[in-house]
């Protein structure tokens, strides 16, 4: 007999119901019903088994055949076990449950037509219950079965013993899965997408399978077959939003998911979305949709209220939703929105002194009270307190030992203030920490770059970075870049192009634009600055790069 991990847990369940079994024998069943028990909890099972067995045989009640079975199923005893299974479906014809220990029978012996057999008559078509009942049993095949299990369920496709619904078909390659057959399992979920191309779900594997294609108007177009959201099952809707927000277009997974009932979850999903658009249009209506379902909305709520008003640039409504966020779950956010929202509107002692409340407050999260550092830094580096943001940054780091996001922010502070040593000394601080951070590399090697003309030195740094983060803007920015001072022009020009696609940056088209104008491309690259200088009309770079090039 083998062990297993799972034996101990059986026997504990086996006994438990023994207790209730024993209790309602005659006494021609109890004496071997007794003695079996104290086999389990001896630990002898197939001693266990002999005697559930010779009770199984004497009597009439299928709660105690079935017992038996699984006694000697778990005591590794084949014959007891087909003849318990046998005595079991003589007093209930037909059992499903029977039938699931008919297959693990044969999934232990090995016995994979036997087994076959067994699935197939759960597999009819007249009675459905007995679906969920092999799935189980197949997927619950003991270590070492997996083999058998799978040629079965390749026997049940191959003779065409499917289930009649999308929803079985995805079941069954559910279990592929879980039996590591994956050529079947994505045979399974074609085929039925083939065979019930009307099903909702088919139309979202579609999608998926298109998608991945980079077919993305074809998915589109799947998609829209599904037609009024609203109609859609809750989890068919969710998957649906998924899919567009996949496709990039996170106005439509927005839209799609705001049919139907909505909860704090939908909400949330929906904002993040349409933030990361950055449609205003779009966050405006939610803004408005979410503030009017209730007035006096719950503290998650009114911190969603908060976060929207400030995309929207409405800090007096931002500042207030944070304001009015209670103790308890989402305060330390609050907290520090708050504080934000207080340094745009000018008051910048305000802001202050609510960052120094919450970094000070014992209950407070950690990550938090780092960020309340962070922003104070910020604040005071925007009001031209280089030195006081610097002794910001040296506290929270006493704090916080090592932490790379300040020291990330030290850094950056140090380069903006022309301390370039200082700032490559911490960023190899990071380094030395966490070598494949991307963040850093890509700073060091920008440094090495811009302030230090090194930029063949810059190159390797970049280049690992772009390795660790490919679809990074300000990376592919980065790189770009240097290829150009290389002498690089094409790869550079390719580069500058992602970073733009990638990132809506001034920086970048600067960068794009010179290279543009190098090129000879010189229009674009008019349209490419005229671009940058819509997203930020101050930015020193681009007026620079377009100073050099007036006409």
């Amino acid at each position: 007999m083998t062990w297993s991990k799972s034996r101990p847990i059986a026997l504990l369940v086996l006994a438990l119901a023994g207790a209730t079994t024993a209790a309602a024998q005659p006494a021609d069943v109890l004496e071997p019903v007794m003695a079996g028990e104290f086999a389990l909890q001896a630990g002898d099972f197939g001693q266990a088994a002999g005697h559930y067995l010779r009770a199984a045989q004497a009597s009439r009640d299928p709660g105690l055949v079935e017992r038996a079975a699984r006694v000697a199923l778990l005591a590794g005893q084949s014959e007891s076990a087909a003849a318990a299974i046998a005595r079991w479906r003589e007093l209930v014809p037909g059992s499903l449950p029977a039938a699931a220990a008919a297959i693990q029978l044969a999934l232990d012996q090995g016995d994979a037509e036997a087994a076959g057999i067994e699935a197939a008559r759960l597999m009819d078509p007249d009675n459905p219950a007995g679906f969920p009942v092999l799935l189980s049993a197949l997927g619950d095949a003991r270590e070492g079965r997996a083999a058998v299990a799978r040629k079965v369920l390749r026997g049940l496709y191959e003779t065409n013993r499917m289930p009649s619904s999308l929803g079985g078909w995805l079941a069954v390659a559910g279990l592929a899965r879980r039996l590591e057959d994956r050529p079947l399992a994505e045979r399974l979920v074609v085929e039925g997408v083939e065979r019930f191309p009307e099903d909702p779900r088919a139309l979202l594997l579609e999608s998926a399978r298109l998608r991945e294609q980079g077919r993305d108007e074809a998915a589109r177009e799947q998609l829209a077959g599904l037609g009024d959201p609203a109609a859609l099952a809750p989890e068919l809707r969710r998957a649906a939003a998924r899919q567009y927000a996949l496709l990039g277009d996170r106005i439509a997974a927005a839209a799609t998911l705001g049919h139907g009932p909505q909860d704090e979850e939908t909400l949330r999903q929906r904002a993040r979305w349409l933030i990361a658009d950055s449609d205003r249009k779009a966050i405006g209506g939610l803004y408005a949709e979410i503030a009017d379902m209730d007035a006096a909305p719950g503290p998650e709520r009114r911190l969603l209220l908060g976060l929207l008003a400030e995309s929207l640039r409405r800090w007096t409504e931002a500042e207030a939703w944070y304001r009015s966020v209670p103790r308890g779950p989402g305060h330390d956010q609050a907290m520090l929105r708050l504080a934000g929202a207080e340094g745009r509107l000018g008051r910048y002692d305000e802001a202050l002194a609510t960052l120094h409340e919450l970094q000070v407050d014992q209950a407070a999260d950690g990550e938090y009270i780092r960020d309340a550092y962070l922003l104070e830094a910020e604040l005071l580096e925007r009001r031209d307190r280089g030195d006081e943001a610097l002794a910001s940054l040296g506290r929270a780091l006493e704090v916080f030992e090592s932490d790379p996001a300040l020291l990330y922010a030290r850094a950056m502070l140090h380069e903006r203030a022309g301390r370039i040593d200082a700032s490559l000394a911490d960023l190899q601080l990071i380094l030395d920490d966490h070598p494949d951070s991307h963040q850093a590399l890509n700073a060091y090697g920008y440094a090495l770059a811009v302030h230090r003309e090194a930029w063949s030195e810059a190159l390797p740094y970049l280049e690992r970075a772009l390795e660790l983060s490919p679809g990074s803007g300000a990376i592919l920015d980065s790189v770009g870049w240097v290829h150009f001072k290389l002498g690089r022009h094409d790869s550079a020009l390719k580069l500058l192009r992602q970073a733009w696609a990638a990132r809506r940056d001034p920086e970048i088209a600067a960068h794009l634009g010179e290279v543009l104008w190098q090129l000879g491309q010189r229009g674009e690259a008019r349209d490419i600055w005229n671009a940058g200088l819509r997203l930020d009309p101050d930015h020193s770079l681009l007026k620079q790069t377009l100073e050099s090039h007036a006409e």
